[in-house]
């Protein structure tokens, strides 16, 4: 049977072997909801990297440029990290460069692995249908904050082991958590998340619509791909 795990923060990335793994990359709150968005909503490409001085290479390059740092925008650049900045009508058919504190980084900490994909709430069906196609195991990898283990990202991972576990075997400890923990939270996401420390980051900021929308489940039915140094949108799903 194949297997799923979870790797709670890319720090503990080093004690996993992806290199035989479909990794699904999760930053929900909100590199990867804005990326499931974007190609949603039409964008070409999104080229994911680690730094600010990277992301402004491909801006002088003629890329539209997103930099997100401790939840805000990055001076100089035309993009910031929520997720209704890419329904945008200038995103249809543009390519992005986009670095942000977690995110981004965690994509680029992956790429030995089989596939990269790119997973939210929103876009959890579709990555559920392709991963019961593939005959790889599976592990999700919590983007987390900094370094550190956080719960928005382990809810996701949660629920891609609940729709999955028919399917494949719960590899690690971290696997039965994050599910349970899921099942717990599941019926309320807000509510179980209200006193989590990056929502508590993003309400300081105002931005409480982002919380609600980047908790919706199966909106969009897109599964973005890293292909080389850029991420597509997946054909044929």
């Amino acid at each position: 049977m194949k297997q799923i795990d979870v790797c709670l923060t890319p720090d503990l990335l080093h004690l996993h072997a992806v290199e035989n793994t479909i990794v699904v990359v999760a930053d929900v709150f909100r590199a990867t909801s804005c990326m499931v968005t974007a190609f949603a909503y039409g964008v070409k490409t999104i080229i994911p990297v680690a730094t600010i001085d990277e992301c402004q290479m491909w801006q002088e390059r003629g890329y539209l440029a997103a930099a997100e740092r401790n939840a805000r925008r990055v001076d100089g650049f035309e993009l910031d990290n929520s997720p209704f900045t890419y329904m945008d009508e200038q995103i249809r058919d543009a390519n992005v460069a986009m670095t942000t504190t977690n995110g981004t980084l965690a994509i680029t900490k992956s790429r030995s692995a089989v596939k990269v994909l790119v997973g939210s709430f929103l876009n959890l069906e579709a990555i559920v249908r392709y991963l019961k196609t593939e005959r790889y195991d599976v592990m999700v990898l919590c983007a987390g904050w900094k370094g550190r283990v956080n719960l928005e990202d382990t809810l996701f991972a949660g629920a891609l082991v609940d729709r999955l576990k028919d399917s494949y075997a719960m590899a690690e400890d971290s696997a039965i958590m994050a599910w349970r923990l899921y099942e717990q939270g599941k019926d309320n996401l807000a509510g179980y998340l209200s006193n989590s420390s990056h929502i508590k980051r993003l309400q300081r900021l105002g931005i409480q619509k982002d919380i609600t929308y980047c908790l919706q489940h199966d909106l969009y039915d897109v599964v973005p791909v890293l292909r080389g140094n850029a991420l597509v949108a997946m054909e044929g799903l």
